[in-house]
């Protein structure tokens, strides 16, 4: 990166921006692939049963759409969330490269600059993702609870006419560690990964890159599941008759989780979530790199 730097110097607009608007398409194009895994995922967590009667129930019940229910609020979530934390990464990492003359990153330096980026992400993309998780979890509520949400857009202004501006964070504490913990994982693994795949057992690009990022989706899953079960928790829940909600807050839902499940209840779900983190971290590599590729040919 820093190379590329140096002989291609930033100009302009574009050069600035080009990193966050790579980032938010390649992980848009990524959802559409794997949205309906996460709906599933969704479904597990708010204890409808496996994998295999999730689905059967939602194609008997909801018709095949319901698979795509929430896709225009996981599409704003990546537009905001995606775009923030591989453009801001991107920048990050290439400050750093600067400083330390242009030499690689050591390990620590890029789990930082991750770090930091889920952070700056998931805050700005929280509205989306409080939008996306409501919208997915409507048809598990009973009729006179359910929202109905027309569509991304529409939840926004709902929630920001029925509960206030500042109800667009609900949640967004447990949200930003989730993003935290997530970066922490994807990043630190998948560098060691890639080193050991091509350097030690000597794999090819295509197998290196393919087993690296299945190993890293493991990781991020595995870091980041606990706080997005308890994060999902938080931004479904209703209040009783009495007005009041089962949770306080983020602390007490992971103590009553805790109480009630043992540490095991927070990993509800974790096949599929792993199988749907995975290949959303490769696609949207993937994706990534062949946008840039284009760009390349275009002389963008």
């Amino acid at each position: 990166m820093g190379e590329e730097k140096k002989s291609q110097p930033s100009v302009g607009v574009w050069p600035t921006i080009k990193p966050f608007v790579n980032g938010g398409t390649s992980g848009m194009l990524a959802t559409c692939v794997i949205q309906p895994i996460d709906m599933i995922k969704v479904r597990i967590q708010l204890g409808q049963g496996s994998a295999v009667q999730v689905t059967r129930n939602m194609l008997k019940e909801e018709g095949f759409g319901a698979l795509y229910k929430g896709l225009s609020a996981g599409l704003l979530r990546q537009a905001t969330y995606t775009t923030a934390r591989l453009g801001s990464f991107k920048i990050l990492t290439s400050k750093a490269i600067e400083a330390n003359d242009g030499k690689p990153l050591p390990l620590y330096q890029k789990a930082l600059c991750g770090l930091t980026a889920g952070a700056i992400g998931a805050t700005i993309g929280s509205p989306a993702d409080l939008a996306l998780i409501r919208m997915q979890a409507d048809a598990t509520l009973a009729a006179a609870q359910r929202r109905n949400y027309k569509n991304a857009f529409h939840a926004l202004y709902r929630i920001t006419s029925d509960e206030g501006i500042l109800a667009l964070w609900k949640g967004a504490g447990p949200t930003v560690v989730r993003a935290m913990a997530l970066n922490m994982g994807m990043l630190a693994s998948y560098d060691q990964t890639v080193e050991f795949f091509r350097d030690s057992v000597g794999l090819s690009e295509a197998s290196t890159v393919v087993g690296a990022s299945a190993v890293s989706g493991f990781f991020a899953a595995a870091c980041s599941l606990p706080f997005d079960y308890v994060k999902t928790q938080i931004q479904k829940m209703q209040p009783d008759a009495q007005g009041k909600y089962p949770y306080t807050g983020s602390l007490d839902c992971a103590m009553k989780t805790l109480k009630a499940g043992g540490p095991f209840k927070f990993y509800t779900g974790f096949p599929v979530y792993c199988v749907r983190i995975a290949p959303h971290v490769m696609m949207t590599w993937i994706f990534l790199n062949q946008i840039q590729k284009f760009q390349k040919t275009i002389g963008m």
